[in-house]
């Protein structure tokens, strides 16, 4: 029973960070293709912004693949659930990260459609937000290495 805890630890992570990324990058890809649409030239500008939300994503499934090292048959129910609770950092940062991440990186890619010169600057912003996705990794990191 603990092994069927821990591996459904591990896919709602891998779950939760995927979906955190897809709508991220479902919301920067649309602005992206507003921009685009008016002018073509501001595409190296703007796919850096339509990207940041993908990291999440790979974060998830970064935990999922060392996380599922630790799983095995002979798991007690308490071992399930630490492995359970080991991925929920990285799960809920990169579900949640991977959405406001998105919609800060949307209106940063319409500034980009006004002023082109604000690519550079205003990456800061959406990458702030990347930060506690990263805090998510390295403490579910931690916590099933423990």
């Amino acid at each position: 029973m603990g092994q069927i805890i821990g591996i459904i630890g591990v896919a709602v992570c891998v779950l939760l960070c995927g979906i955190g990324s897809a709508l991220g990058l479902y919301k920067t890809g649309t602005a992206a293709a507003g921009v685009l649409g008016e002018d073509p030239k501001k595409f190296g500008k703007v796919l850096v912004l339509v990207l940041l939300p993908a990291t999440q994503g790979i974060y998830g499934f970064i935990i999922g693949i060392i996380a599922s090292s630790s799983l095995a048959a002979d798991m007690t129910v308490w071992q399930g659930w630490a492995l359970f609770g080991a991925v929920m950092p990285m799960a809920l940062s990169g579900l949640i990260t991977g959405i406001f991440q998105g919609k800060s990186a949307v209106n940063c890619i319409y500034a980009v459609g006004k002023q082109e010169s604000l690519g550079g600057k205003l990456i800061i912003y959406p990458a702030m937000i990347e930060f506690y996705a990263i805090l998510g990794l390295i403490i579910s990191i931690m916590l099933v290495a423990a």
